[in-house]
C-alpha cells in the first residue's frame, strides 16, 4: 500500500528510534521526506539509509528549540518538495528528575520544555500555512507520551507532553477550517536506542504491561503514519494511546488484590 504517493513529508527528531521508524514507512508508502535531527550526522544517515531502499529523502540539521531553524527546515521541504503535506513533531527533552523536587534546576525545566512543546509549535507555526494549502489534506501529528496522561515521574517532560496534548486540541480547532487535521499519539515504553544497555529494565517493564511486553518503533510508526493517512481524514484533535493497554489497567494493584493475568495463569 502507497497511501502517501506524491505527499511530502516533514519529522523531527528522526535520526533514529520512533523518528527514524516513521520516516521509514512514510518513505515504503511513497512520501518524499525531509529528515531532521539537532544531530545532522544522524539525520543524513537515516536518510541515505532510506535512499538506500528505494526512497526519496532528505536530511537537515534543525534544532527545534531556535525558530530560524524551525522555519528553515519547513522552507527546505517546500524548496525541495514543492509543497508539504504532513508535519510530524518528535523532537523531545527528556532530562532526569533530582531526588528532590525542590533541586530541579531551572535549565533543565526549560530545556525539556522549550524543546518538547516550544519545538512543535515553532515547527507547525512555521508549517501551518503550507499545510493549509495542501489540497485538504495537510495534517500535523504530534507524538506525546503516557507521562503527559500519568505520573510515571520526570516532572518537566511530563509537564511539556501534558501541554502539547492542549496544544494539539486546541490547533486542532484552529486548522480545521483550513483543511489540516492535527492529532496526538502517545507511546508507552518504546524500545528505542535510549534504552541501550538497559535490557533488564525493559524486561521489568514488560510485566506491567497487559499485552505482555514494550512497544517497538514500528509499533508507533503505524499509528503516526494511520493519522496523517486519508484513512483517518474525519479524525481531528484526537489523543491516540498506542501504549500497549498500559493507561487502561492497574496490573500491579490487580496483584495486590490476587488477579493475575491469563499469561501468568498458563
Amino acid at each position: 500500500m502507497r497511501r502517501f504517493e506524491g505527499y511530502a513529508v516533514m519529522l523531527t527528531g528522526a535520526g533514529r528510534g520512533i523518528g527514524e521508524a516513521t520516516a521509514r514507512r512514510f518513505a515504503a508508502e511513497g512520501a518524499r521526506v525531509l529528515v531532521t535531527d539537532l544531530d545532522g550526522e544522524r539525520a543524513a544517515k537515516t536518510a541515505a539509509s532510506i535512499r538506500a531502499d528505494g526512497g526519496e529523502a532528505e536530511s537537515l540539521a534543525c534544532d527545534v528549540a531556535e525558530r530560524a531553524d524551525a522555519e528553515a527546515a519547513v522552507a527546505h521541504a517546500v524548496r525541495s518538495f514543492g509543497r508539504l503535506d504532513v508535519l510530524v513533531n518528535n523532537a523531545h527533552s527528556c532530562n532526569r528528575d533530582t531526588p528532590l523536587f525542590e533541586d530541579q534546576p531551572d535549565d533543565e525545566w526549560h530545556q525539556d520544555l522549550d524543546i518538547t512543546l516550544g519545538g512543535a509549535f515553532r515547527c507547525a507555526r512555521a508549517a501551518l500555512p503550507h499545510l493549509a494549502a495542501a489540497d485538504g489534506r495537510g495534517a500535523i501529528v504530534n507524538v506525546g507520551s503516557v507521562n503527559g496522561e500519568q505520573d510515571f515521574g520526570n516532572h518537566a517532560y511530563s509537564a511539556a507532553k501534558a501541554g502539547l496534548a492542549g496544544l494539539t486540541r486546541t490547533l486542532a480547532g484552529h486548522a480545521a477550517p483550513r483543511g489540516v487535521r492535527v492529532n496526538l499519539v502517545v507511546p508507552g515504553t518504546i524500545r528505542t536506542p535510549g534504552w541501550d544497555g538497559r535490557e533488564d529494565t525493559l524486561r521489568r517493564a514488560a510485566s506491567v504491561y497487559p499485552l505482555g511486553r514494550v512497544g517497538e518503533p514500528t509499533d508507533i510508526a503505524a499509528a503516526i503514519t494511520f493519522l496523517a493517512s486519508s484513512d483517518a481524514a474525519w479524525i481531528t484533535g484526537v489523543t491516540l494511546p498506542v501504549d500497549g493497554g498500559l493507561l487502561t489497567s492497574n496490573l500491579g494493584l490487580r496483584r495486590a488484590f490476587g488477579h493475575r493475568a491469563a499469561s501468568e495463569e498458563a
